[in-house]
């Protein structure tokens, strides 16, 4: 009897007993990575149907060039062309292809100069091929998802945590200059200690949204702040560390749920 008492305490206290249901698990988990992906296509697409976004293409007029595919690839900050690099190796003649010369020209700037009058139409084209598919979702784990989740996992944050720190990077991109990922956190680590330096999960991360928040109101196409208002500070305020479902938010004034 007293075997079974220390065991069930022990679950309890290592987040596994009945108390506490399943031990929490980071945004890797697969279902966990959806939701986050969901989460981030109501934001940048006004949809939860994120693998509807691989031929998504526009120029949001954010001095980024052309917006595209499933976490807003940009012609003007390298990220697409290294996309239609990877695609390019893995099936060669491709039909974006024979843009990478202007894609290679316009980076570092919004110019559509060799990319019109076809490129979106091309794009869109190229959206429906199955290797492009998994080259957007391999781009999107090596410069975004992974790198954010890591940086989490080392500052001991959650899952809430490390979406946090995947939707500023996917937005601001990474880097370490003041409007960047890198700059994000480092305000934020000038206000408040992440839990992997002793410090409070929550106190934290009310500090790296207040950071976000301002580097977003830094830049016009990114000043409406509603992404982090009313959906990450309301998980944040719920207590849902654990990003756990079912999740309500609003995003510019629509309304969403995950239920499971």
């Amino acid at each position: 009897m007293l075997t079974a008492t220390l065991l069930s305490l022990a679950l309890t206290l290592t987040g596994t007993g009945p108390l506490t249901g399943t031990a929490p698990v980071d945004l890797t988990d697969p279902h966990k990575k959806d939701i986050a992906m969901r989460l981030v296509s109501s934001a940048e697409n006004s949809s939860l149907d994120w693998k509807a976004q691989y031929g998504y293409i526009e120029d949001i007029e954010d001095e980024r060039g052309y917006t595209a595919g499933i976490i807003g690839f940009c012609s003007g900050t390298g990220d697409m062309l290294e996309l239609v690099e990877l695609y390019t190796r893995r099936k060669p003649g491709n039909v974006l292809a024979r843009y990478l010369p202007a894609l290679r020209a316009v980076n570092g700037t919004d110019s559509h100069q060799g990319l019109e009058p076809n490129f979106m139409k091309d794009w869109r084209t190229a959206a429906k091929d199955p290797a492009f598919q998994q080259a957007q979702n391999d781009e999107r784990d090596r410069v975004y998802f992974g790198p954010a989740v890591r940086q989490a996992e080392q500052d001991g944050l959650r899952a809430l945590g490390q979406f946090a720190y995947y939707d500023a990077i996917v937005m601001h991109g990474p880097g370490t200059s003041r409007l960047s990922f890198g700059g994000i956190r480092k305000s934020a680590l000038a206000k408040a200690k992440p839990p992997a330096q002793g410090g409070n999960e929550v106190t934290y991360l009310n500090a790296f949204l207040d950071a976000r928040k301002a580097a977003m109101r830094a830049e016009e196409a990114h000043e409406d702040t509603t992404r982090v208002d009313t959906m990450q500070r309301v998980f944040l305020k719920n207590g849902n560390l654990d990003l756990n479902p079912p999740l309500t938010w609003k995003v510019y004034g629509d309304s969403y749920t995950i239920k499971k």
